[in-house]
C-alpha cells in the first residue's frame, strides 16, 4: 500500500516530543579513505537487493528505486570509480526495463515521482553522455510543467487529482527544471519555468519563520507552519537553489540555502544531539517513505556545502558519517535512526545511509 506524506502529515504532528539525545559519536572525522571504504560497503549492501531481470531495487518503492539509482549514480561521480560494480550497466537496464512500463518516460498520477527519476535520469546523462537520458529528464519536467496552473497563485499541483500542492513537488521541479537549463546550454524555457515556480514557493511562504520547510498547502492555499517539516523538504531544495546558481550566478539563494541548513543544524527536531532525524522517528519505522528522506537531504546538503566557498557543512556531514557507522551499522547494512539502534535493512535505508557517506567522501 503506497503510504504518502500528506497522509503522515495528518497523522503526526511536527511537535514529536521525546527524540533521542543520543550523542553524536567520534568527534574526529575518518579519514577520506575509510569514508571512501564505507561508500563501497554501502554500495555492496544495495546490490544485495538488485534483480537484473525486473530492473528493481527490492525491497521498496517505485521512487525509492529512483533514489536507489541516483544514490549509486551519485557515489560513481563523486569517488570516480563505481565500486567493483557497472554502475552504467545497472543504469541501463533499469531504464530499458522500466522505460515502457511507467508512461513511456517513467512518468505516473504522481508528480513527484516523476520528479525523481527526471533527476536520477539527468544525472546518468550527466556520467554517460547518452541523449537519451536527458530526452527523458526533459520529457518529465514537460509532464509536471502540465499540471502546473494558476489555483493557488501557482504551483505544480502533487498528483492528476489537483487536490494538493505541495513542497516536495515543487521543490524537484525546480531542480529538474533548472538542472535541465544548465545542460541545455542555458535554455530559458526551463530556467523560465524554475525561476517562475521558486517565486511562487517563496510568495507561498512554504519556508516558515523558522526557516524550515512545511510540508504543502491546506485547502485554503495557505502554509499555515502545522505541517510537518520532513528532512527531504529541506534538502531537495538546496539542489535546486544549487542548480539556480549555476544558472543566473545569484548568490541569493545560495543565502537562502544557508539559512534553512542553518536551521536544520540547529533544530531540536530535525537534527537532535547533532545527528539528523525525522520528526517521528522515535514513533515509527519510517514507513514506505520515511527511510528515503534523509538520503535526499544529504544529497542536497552536499551540493550545497560544495558549492560554498567555506564549506560550512563539512563537519555535519562527517558526524553522519560517523553516526551511522558508529550507531547505526550492521554489518555492510544501515537502519532508520542514524543515532541508533539499528533496526533492519532495506534498499530504503541504504540509499539514504550511501547518500550521506557519499557526501562525506569530497
Amino acid at each position: 500500500m503506497r503510504t504518502r506524506t500528506r497522509r503522515l502529515s495528518l497523522l503526526l504532528t511536527a511537535t514529536t516530543l521525546g527524540l533521542s539525545l543520543l550523542a553524536a559519536g567520534p568527534a574526529t572525522a575518518a579519514p577520506r579513505a575509510d569514508r571512501h571504504q564505507d561508500a563501497v560497503d554501502a554500495v555492496d549492501g544495495l546490490m544485495t537487493w538488485w534483480n537484473a531481470d525486473t530492473g528493481a531495487f527490492e525491497s521498496t518503492g517505485w521512487w525509492n528505486n529512483a533514489n536507489d539509482l541516483q544514490a549509486l549514480l551519485d557515489f560513481w561521480q563523486a569517488p570516480g570509480d563505481t565500486g567493483g560494480h557497472d554502475i552504467k550497466k545497472i543504469a541501463d537496464r533499469i531504464y530499458e526495463k522500466n522505460v515502457d512500463a511507467k508512461d513511456g518516460q517513467f512518468r505516473n498520477e504522481y508528480l513527484d515521482d516523476t520528479g525523481w527519476w527526471g533527476l536520477a535520469w539527468l544525472r546518468a546523462y550527466d556520467l554517460t553522455g547518452e541523449k537519451r537520458y536527458l530526452d527523458t529528464a526533459i520529457a518529465d519536467a514537460d509532464h509536471m510543467w502540465k499540471h502546473h496552473d494558476n489555483t493557488c497563485g501557482g504551483g505544480v499541483w502533487w498528483n492528476y487529482e489537483h487536490k494538493y500542492k505541495n513542497s516536495i513537488t515543487n521543490e524537484l521541479f525546480i531542480t529538474l527544471s533548472a538542472g535541465i537549463h544548465n545542460r541545455l546550454d542555458r535554455d530559458s524555457t526551463y530556467l523560465g519555468r524554475a525561476q517562475n515556480v521558486w517565486s511562487w514557493f517563496q510568495s507561498k511562504k512554504l519556508i516558515n519563520k523558522d526557516n524550515l520547510i512545511n510540508d504543502g498547502l491546506n485547502d485554503a492555499c495557505v502554509n499555515t507552519g502545522e505541517s510537518t517539516t520532513w528532512t527531504y523538504n529541506q534538502g531537495v531544495i538546496l539542489g535546486g537553489l544549487v542548480e539556480l546558481h549555476k544558472a543566473t550566478g545569484s548568490n541569493a539563494v545560495l543565502t537562502k540555502g544557508r539559512k534553512i541548513a542553518d536551521a536544520v543544524a540547529a533544530s531540536p527536531l530535525l537534527a537532535p544531539g547533532g545527528i539528523l532525524s525525522e520528526p517521528n522517528d522515535d514513533d515509527t519505522d519510517g514507513g514506505a517513505d520515511g527511510p528515503s528522506f534523509k538520503g535526499a537531504y544529504m544529497r542536497g546538503l552536499g551540493a550545497l556545502n560544495r558549492t560554498l566557498p567555506d564549506h560550512p557543512y563539512s563537519g555535519f556531514i562527517d558526524r553522519q558519517a560517523d553516526a551511522l557507522n558508529t550507531l547505526d551499522r550492521s554489518g555492510n547494512y544501515y537502519g532508520f535512526h542514524w543515532n541508533g539502534p539499528f533496526d533492519k535493512a532495506d534498499a530504503a535505508r541504504q540509499h539514504s545511509a550511501l547518500d550521506a557517506l557519499t557526501a562525506a567522501t569530497y
